[in-house]
């Protein structure tokens, strides 16, 4: 699966402390090569990140994305479950 990020991604991503960036990408590999891992609890979104969907990257960071076509997927967001469900 290929993988584009929005510039709002780097946004929040560059403030994460580098083990968890760490975690991202161990968790990205996974998505590459299975994105429906159960391990990522891949889901689709409602309300205001209806026809997102998002990956767990650790207990409470969630990464948002959005699927471009089968074999596109543009991150679009990476932050704490409180942050981004408010």
């Amino acid at each position: 699966m290929k993988i584009d990020y929005h510039k709002k991604f780097y946004k929040t991503f560059d403030k994460l402390p580098i083990k968890i960036q760490e975690k991202f990408y161990e968790r990205l590999r996974i998505f590459s090569q299975t994105p429906f891992n159960a391990i990522l609890n891949n889901h689709a979104l409602t309300g205001e990140y209806r026809g997102y969907r998002s990956i767990d990257i650790t207990g409470d960071l969630r990464a948002i994305f959005e699927l471009i076509d089968k074999d596109t997927a543009l991150f679009i967001i990476v932050d704490t479950h409180s942050n981004l469900y408010k």
